[in-house]
């Protein structure tokens, strides 16, 4: 192959133009650190969107992928053979899952675990309808489109599918005027995060999910970007009844993994060939999950993720009351946060100066940077990336 190759110039000539990209070239990574190709230091503050878990590289992964690569990688006949790897991970998942979710499917993405539990609820309830709140995010498939209550993501791909309600996120009195309407589950993030880390009322979820149990409405809570420690706990929705738990991102680190997890009363109800797919649960996917998922148990990372995310709010809460001007909000949880910033003109400013100087934000909903790095990030490192965000908010006010 030729070294002399101009990555950004044939990433831009020949790769689908579905992204407004970065003019970076990312080589390599190393904890919470990237490199691009003139070996130019970045601190990522966004875990590839929330999905390398516990940082770029890290060993525990590199030596599941060669550890299991070794053996085998895709199972003859796929899915409709026994998996030792996959097997390992199965008896893990059912120490964090809550009890009630006893059955377990892998996927190859999110979207793909979202898609499977609308297709599920309807299936095995009869009814139709799928009740979704505004401004959630479910996936990019037409059917998670389909579900999410975003116009700008929906009206560019009609005809959409058909049968779906949506409802002002946190109300559950909206949820109670159409849960009525042929409903077969309601479907909701527990925090959303691609609408901005909207963090609902204490109690919402159990109100809904009680609200649901009372109608015969299966509740499928979406925990892709929520889940595996993100806002501390494993699960933000712990403690609450659910139905169906969608799961990805940061399941797996960094590989693409997904799964859902369901009730043994849906699943008494599931026929063969309901669902499947090539590489759902194949052993290399697994291996690298287990890995993950165990690294989180062993090294307590919980408690990381809590007391850095303490820090990190208070530092952003120092720096809104410097700067009120430009910062509206600062909300979140664990280290999902949300920095709400005055106007897009002001927040790609502050982006473009940011990536300047070497720290990678993500911006969502056009204002809102997102803060969600590896949890396994020290307040050291965090103390870093947020000094050069301060930097950008003072070159800011100098405009």
């Amino acid at each position: 192959m030729d070294e002399n190759l101009n990555t950004i110039e044939i990433e831009d000539t020949h790769y689908a133009s579905f992204a407004n990209k970065k003019q970076i070239s990312i080589e390599k990574g190393e904890g919470l650190y990237v490199y691009d190709e003139e070996g130019k230091k970045y601190i990522d503050l966004t875990a590839g969107w929330g999905v390398t878990s516990i940082g770029h590289a890290n060993p525990v992964i590199t030596e599941a992928l060669l550890e299991q690569s070794k053996k085998i990688i895709q199972n003859p006949n796929s899915g409709a053979t026994y998996s030792p790897a996959r097997s390992k991970l199965i008896s893990l998942m059912q120490e964090i899952l809550p009890e009630n979710l006893t059955r377990i499917f892998f996927s190859n993405s999110g979207a793909e675990a979202n898609d499977a539990a609308i297709k599920i609820a309807r299936k095995v309830t009869g009814k139709k309808n799928i009740i979704s709140t505004e401004k959630s995010f479910h996936g990019r498939t037409i059917s998670t489109v389909s579900a999410t209550g975003q116009d700008k993501h929906r009206n560019r791909f009609n005809p959409l599918v058909q049968n779906h309600i949506f409802v002002p996120h946190n109300d559950i009195q909206a949820v109670r005027e159409v849960i009525g309407n042929d409903v077969a589950a309601v479907i909701v993030e527990p925090i959303q995060g691609e609408g901005g880390i909207n963090v609902p009322d204490e109690g919402y979820l159990e109100k809904l999910s009680a609200l649901c149990k009372k109608n015969g409405v299966l509740l499928i809570v979406d925990e892709i970007q929520t889940g595996f420690l993100r806002t501390g706990s494993m699960f933000a929705s712990d403690g609450v009844e659910i139905d169906i738990l969608t799961m990805a991102k940061g399941i797996a680190g960094g590989f693409p993994f997904g799964a859902f997890a369901i009730t043994e009363k849906i699943n008494d109800k599931i026929e063969i060939g309901d669902h499947g797919g090539t590489y759902c649960g194949n052993p290399l996917g697994c291996a690298v999950a287990y890995s993950v998922i165990k690294y989180m148990q062993d090294n307590e990372i919980w408690e990381n993720v809590e007391e850095v995310g303490k820090f990190t709010f208070k530092k952003l809460k120092e720096m809104q009351n410097e700067h009120p001007d430009i910062i509206k909000d600062i909300r979140g949880k664990g280290l999902l946060i949300a920095i709400e910033i005055i106007d897009e003109e002001t927040t790609n400013f502050l982006n473009s100066k940011c990536l300047d100087n070497g720290l990678i934000l993500n911006v969502t909903q056009g204002k809102i940077m997102r803060i969600f790095p590896a949890l396994n990030i020290s307040k050291e490192e965090m103390k870093e990336g947020l000094e050069i965000f301060k930097r950008a908010l003072d070159n800011q006010n100098k405009r």
